[in-house]
Order: structure tokens, then sequence, then C-alpha cells
């Protein structure tokens, strides 16, 4: 039996189903304190092997963060002609809020991890989906406290790396975009633009065999 009242209960799920990948922030700073609360709730995610392979950086100096913007603009150009006939479409979609947001941050797989064994000795992709998990940790926590988050990914890693100065082996995964917002989307934003629709559960679950459902 749960230890969580059915109102925890339904929080949870709330917060679940409710979490958008957002792109419009309000200016409004994020108060020290809430965003101390967020990155421990980060913290608080599950690792391969207790690695905690995570790292997180703050991006306040203005400059860096234009340098940062342009770096993705680069990103987002080469995706639209690797799209092809989906190009304008794509350039249509608003993908990114690194200039609007109250706080950006990388986040950071750490370097070093070849001597983590455990975990990773057969799957050594498994460092990054701990990362992943503290990014949804941290975007859940955010979305409960009525803060807006968007994960943008379009950006060549090692200029990243670069301009960030992080160590040899290092790598930056995701630029997180945490602020205030205006309200949460309705839908995800894609589905809303008609990019993609979600796909039904039922055509994704297999019993025992793949494809047998």
């Amino acid at each position: 039996m749960s230890d969580f009242t059915p109102e925890e209960i339904a929080a949870v799920y709330r917060a679940i189903h409710e979490r958008r990948d957002m792109r419009h922030f309000l200016p409004d700073p994020v108060e020290p304190a809430l965003l101390r609360r967020l990155l421990l709730a980060a913290h608080d995610a599950p690792s391969v092997g207790f690695s905690q392979p995570w790292r997180f950086m703050r991006i306040t100096d203005p400059v860096l963060r234009d340098l940062i913007y342009a770096l993705v603009g680069d990103e987002i150009g080469r995706t639209a002609e690797a799209l092809g006939e989906r190009k304008d479409e794509f350039l249509k979609l608003k993908v990114e809020g690194i200039r609007e947001c109250g706080e950006l941050l990388a986040a950071v797989l750490v370097d070093g991890r070849e001597n983590q064994v455990f975990g990773r000795r057969t799957l050594p992709e498994m460092d990054l989906a701990s990362v992943a998990c503290a990014i949804q940790n941290l975007w859940l926590a955010a979305r409960a406290e009525g803060l807006g988050m968007g994960w943008v990914s379009l950006f060549d890693p090692s200029q990243l790396a670069e301009l960030l100065e992080i160590p040899a082996g290092g790598k930056p995964v995701a630029l997180l975009c945490l602020g205030h917002v205006e309200a949460f989307y309705p839908r995800p934003l894609l589905e809303t633009a008609q990019w993609q629709s979600r796909l039904g559960l039922d055509g994704l679950v297999f019993e025992n065999r793949w494809g047998n459902k």
C-alpha cells in the first residue's frame, strides 16, 4: 500500500502529464532558493553504479549566453538543411528560448567515466541515461513549482565543451532553458504544430517476444 496520500499521488501524475518542453519565457529571474531546490531534485536522481555522472553549469555571463545562442543558431541551420523537404516547416518552429529564459543551464557528462564499470561494462551509455534521469527530475520539479523548462540539443558538443572549458572526456548533453512562463502549453508544442503525433501506448508494449502485443 502506498504511503502517499491520494492527493500526493495525483500531484505526481499531474506533474508528469502537464510537463512541457517550453520555448517561451518571461524575463523574471529564478529565485536562488528555488533554483537550489530544483538542482537538489536533479541530484536525487538514480544513477548507474551510484556514479552520479552529472554536472550542471549555470550560464550567467551574458556574452557567453550570446555565444551559445549563436552556436545553437548554426546547428538550427544545419538541421534545417538535413530535413530536406521539411526545412521550411522546421524553421517556422520555435525550438529554443536561450535568450529569454531566466536561467540557462548546461547538463554535462563528467570526464573519467571509463573508470565506472558497475552497470556500464556492456551498456556504457547508461551514464547518459543517468543524466537524463537527473534532467527529468529537474523538469518535473520545475513544473510542480510553476516554472517552465526546455531541453535544447541543437549544438555541436565539442564546440560547446570548448566554450564552457569542460575537461577532456567530459561532454555537454543538454542546454536547459529554465524560467517563469506566462502559461504552459495545453499540449506538446510539436504536437500542436502538427510536427508529429504522440504514439499510442498499446503499440509500444510487447509481451515476451518483440512485436507480440
